[in-house]
């Protein structure tokens, strides 16, 4: 970890070096989509279940497309999917609200991932001199599939900051996205069974679940790290 840690410290510390070389007018315009981004990410929220519930009445058949783009929208942003993931048990019941969950959080992760390719990919690609970067960068290229299904297992890692992370690697799009699949399967079933039987009232057991998954994940992670790598050469 402490190799993958350097990593991305190298990136952000080239990242910086870059930025300031630029021209007043190119730091300007960078700082006025950091704004907009941040004022997104704060000013754009999850929609209350009785808004979702009155687009489901007004849109009949069409609010399945609507919620998967809205969760597809937001998800793009560091907004936790964890109300839209209850929502979806709600709404549409366990089993297709499964579907619908796990449909939109591989769907938004693998946009994401081709976001950040398509404003960051190149520069990062440059930044891939040292030896621990190639080091790091090949071991995500050859087995990050792993890396990316455990850490989807712990709720503590944030979904859109992962795709972010994911975007300046080269995981390979497909492997991302099986990756994001079956590494969300678990916590997004609990969510959408807990959301399909919410009640008023506060379960602590609804906890044990999620703290299964972290560690679960965190097992993946050492196992990882201690499974040899193919060499580059």
């Amino acid at each position: 970890m402490s190799a993958i840690f350097s990593f991305f410290l190298e990136l952000f510390r080239d990242g910086f070096n870059t930025i300031s070389g630029w021209s007043t007018v190119k730091k300007l315009g960078f700082a006025l989509l950091c704004c907009i981004f941040l004022a997104a990410t704060v000013l754009i929220d999850v929609p209350p279940l009785t808004v979702l519930r009155t687009w489901a009445d007004n849109t009949g058949a069409w609010f399945v497309v609507v919620f998967i783009a809205l969760y597809i929208s937001i998800t793009q942003f560091p907004i936790p999917r964890t109300l839209l993931t209850l929502s979806s048990g709600i709404l549409f019941g366990p089993l297709v609200g499964i579907i619908i969950a796990l449909l939109s959080t591989t769907a938004s992760a693998m946009l994401s991932l081709l976001i950040i390719r398509s404003i960051l990919g190149d520069w990062a690609r440059s930044q891939l001199t040292s030896p621990n970067a190639v080091r790091v960068n090949h071991h995500i290229e050859q087995r990050g599939w792993f890396a990316i299904a455990s850490l989807r297992m712990i709720a503590a890692v944030p979904f859109s900051l992962l795709n972010y992370v994911a975007g300046m690697t080269n995981i390979s799009l497909t492997s991302f996205g099986l990756a994001t699949c079956i590494g969300s399967a678990p916590g997004t079933i609990v969510t959408v069974f807990i959301g399909n039987g919410l009640t008023q009232t506060y379960d602590a057991m609804l906890l044990i679940p999620t703290i299964c998954l972290a560690i679960l994940g965190l097992c993946g992670l050492i196992i990882d790290s201690r499974l040899l790598v193919k060499s580059s050469t």
